[in-house]
């Protein structure tokens, strides 16, 4: 396997100049929002600023009186589409007293009243069975913002793949932007595409700086896919007037291009996915654009696509103007555990040794976060080439070592030994060991294995191949440099199986062996619990703090209460439990003196079923407050202030309770 640099940044070195147009004032409206992000209490991107740090310097809402919280009003969505939904995931903008949001299975972009909940407009086209046949459906996550000083538009993208401009006074269709207001993202897109089924699509928010939209790429998700030939998901930047796209950058890259030395046997000519499905995050001040890139087909098996396989599982910079690359370093190589880059690098102002440096971190499913130069791509601490094992997949390539971050810790566990499972009783530990001889077990990149029913059934991984960190990704306080990140502890069966099994033309996809006393020859997916308790010990789910000037952790909480499931358990009857935290994709907010974040799933509370909205003490991990939601957090919560008020929205919706944006503030 050929290995080549895992870092290369653009000769001549890079000035720290303000090169984006949309930092300067404009035509008589002082600074752009998008520039100035939450420092005005608004909310203008999805990550509230360009460097997605999810930080808000508000302080109005406070220890004192986060518990006396009141909801303001309620954004219902189930009427926004032909069905409800149950899992909401989409988080508002807000600007000049407007919400924007996406909302409904139909994805619609609705703009929303700050002050009062009322909707303003409403868009939503029917995409029929383009919509249908969708790899990512549903209301997705967000949307966009853009002004010039004189137009204001809203940007967002159709679960059948398509860029749609917005007038944002009236949700009118810009009409001088693609064809009457609408990019048909599955062309231009340098393969050929069918544009009813073509897999392509995105539940992410574009991004968008100066006169320049950034829209990534999605895929079908799940470890069996059809074929080892698949769309590939490159990254275009579209002119924010018209919609003509001014640039697209190849993350499987084409011949002659760099990289493309390390997809061997010419697998990069059918191999897809390698899309941004992620946020993305601009540092207008270099006018640089950093894309976390997801891996290649398939997931668990890289026999087909042999070699390092660029761009995949790489942070990417590039040139936001042009797309030209400016460096890159591969987190993982020739991946097989599914450690997509899942979510938006953060920018950082660091301070490392009495050394000032402009730094990007990126988190991940597998518990770290990497932190570079994000001028020249350099780490800032050091991240070591150590070898790995090699496993005994028939026609699969190894990579012979792996990338290992030594600053900051990891925020979750990592592998899975005997001391991590469940150790509740005496009696509970035993069976859990016991457990574990039908499977592999390891440290991080143990391979995973052929599914033998007589063993091993799988490879036990943690964290999962979900994470870890996922899409929700983390937040940074800009004053301490302290960053927040909620991660799921559960441990993922990694097995695989041949491709035919499920008509695929892969040799391998993930599944796993049959009983053989079982008739219906069906596979026999691998019991992960003990008496119905979690084979690994809490907490399960968690809130990190790490401190990137120093490269160490601050503190670490189990975040939510304990499941009703285990704490009524007979097995742990008369135990005094600690919170166990829990599941969840959970975003988290910081302001000027708390952390908030919701629960995942539903739960009994003091005010009955559902779920809680907690606040702690950022420097210290105390919890300070929490009130009542009607339902698990599922989007990730933004604050903002208008007429003197300071709000906080939070996405919620479980199995039958449909999605809704809630907004709290102060009693009056």
């Amino acid at each position: 396997m050929k290995l080549i640099s895992r870092s290369t940044a653009v000769q001549g070195g890079l000035l720290a100049l303000f090169f984006a147009a949309a930092a300067l004032p404009l035509a008589g409206q002082g600074p752009n929002p998008i520039s100035r992000g939450t420092l005005d209490g608004e909310w203008p991107t999805y990550g509230g600023d360009l460097a997605s740090r999810r930080y808000s310097p508000l302080d109005q809402i406070n220890a004192t009186n986060f518990s006396k919280l009141e909801i303001a009003w309620r954004f219902k969505t189930e009427n926004l589409g032909p069905t409800p939904e149950f899992q909401y995931q989409s988080t508002p903008l807000m600007v000049k007293g407007t919400l924007y949001i996406t909302a409904g299975s139909r994805r619609a972009a609705v703009a929303i009243d700050a002050a009062t909940g009322e909707m303003k407009w409403m868009h939503s086209i029917d995409e029929g069975d383009r919509g249908r046949a969708a790899p990512r459906r549903l209301s997705g996550r967000g949307l966009s913002y853009w002004t010039d000083g004189k137009e204001e538009r809203v940007l967002y993208v159709t679960p059948g793949y398509q860029l749609i401009a917005l007038d944002a006074a009236t949700g009118d269709r810009v009409p001088g932007f693609g064809k009457g207001g609408i990019v048909d993202l599955k062309l231009e897109m340098d393969q050929d595409m069918d544009l009813v089924t073509g897999e392509a699509g995105l539940h992410a928010a574009p991004i968008v700086s100066g006169n320049t939209i950034v829209v990534g790429a999605a895929h079908v998700e799940g470890g069996a896919p059809k074929s080892k030939t698949n769309q590939k998901g490159f990254v275009r930047g579209y002119d924010a007037r018209t919609g003509k796209r001014l640039w697209i950058f190849h993350t499987i890259p084409m011949k002659g291009e760099f990289g493309n030395e390390t997809w061997e046997k010419d697998s990069w000519t059918y191999t897809g996915n390698a899309g941004v499905w992620a946020q993305m995050t601009i540092d207008e001040e270099s006018n640089t654009l950093f894309m976390p890139v997801e891996l290649p087909t398939g997931d668990y098996y890289g026999g087909h696509r042999p070699g390092d396989t660029l761009f995949g599982e790489s942070l990417v910079a590039v040139d936001l103007n042009t797309g030209k690359r400016k460096w890159h370093y591969q987190l993982v190589h020739h991946g097989i555990w599914d450690f997509d880059i899942p979510c938006a690098p953060i920018l950082a102002d660091l301070s490392v040794d009495g050394r000032t440096i402009k730094a990007v971190a990126q988190p991940t499913k597998q518990g770290w976060v990497y932190v570079f130069d994000r001028l020249t791509g350099q780490p800032v601490w050091p991240i070591e080439e150590r070898p790995v094992e090699k496993g005994d997949v028939p026609g699969e390539q190894y990579a012979p070592t792996q990338p290992f971050v030594t600053k900051p810790p990891p925020f979750d566990r990592q592998g899975v030994s005997i001391d991590d499972l469940i150790d509740f009783t005496p009696e509970l530990r035993a069976e859990a060991v016991k457990l574990v001889q039908q499977y592999k077990i390891g440290p991080l990149f143990t391979p995973p294995v052929v599914s033998k029913w007589e063993g091993p059934r799988a490879t036990l991984m943690l964290p999962n191949a979900t994470g870890g960190a996922n899409w929700q990704g983390g937040s940074l306080d800009p004053e301490t440099n302290y960053l927040y990140i909620f991660s799921n502890t559960n441990p993922t069966a990694l097995g695989l199986a041949p491709g035919d099994g499920v008509k695929s033309d892969m040799l391998f996809v993930r599944g796993f062996a049959s009983d053989p006393t079982d008739k219906s020859g069906r596979p026999a997916f691998p019991n992960t619990n003990v008496q119905g308790l979690p084979l690994i010990k809490p907490p399960y789910g968690r809130i990190t703090a790490l401190d990137l000037n120093e490269g160490t952790m601050a503190w670490q909480i189990a975040h939510g209460e304990t499941p009703d499931v285990i704490k009524n358990h007979p097995a742990l009857k008369g135990l005094n439990l600690p919170r166990t935290g829990r599941q969840g994709r959970i975003g988290v907010l910081t302001t000027k003196t708390l952390v908030i974040a919701g629960e995942g799933g539903v739960n009994s509370t003091p005010q009955g079923r559902g779920a809680m909205l907690r606040a702690y003490n950022k420097a210290t991990g105390d919890e300070v407050g929490a009130v009542y939601m009607p339902a698990a957090q599922t989007g990730s919560p933004m604050t903002y202030r208008l007429n003197g008020e300071q709000y906080i929205t939070v996405s919620v919706s479980a199995p039958g309770v449909a999605g809704e944006l809630i907004a709290y503030r102060l009693g009056k």
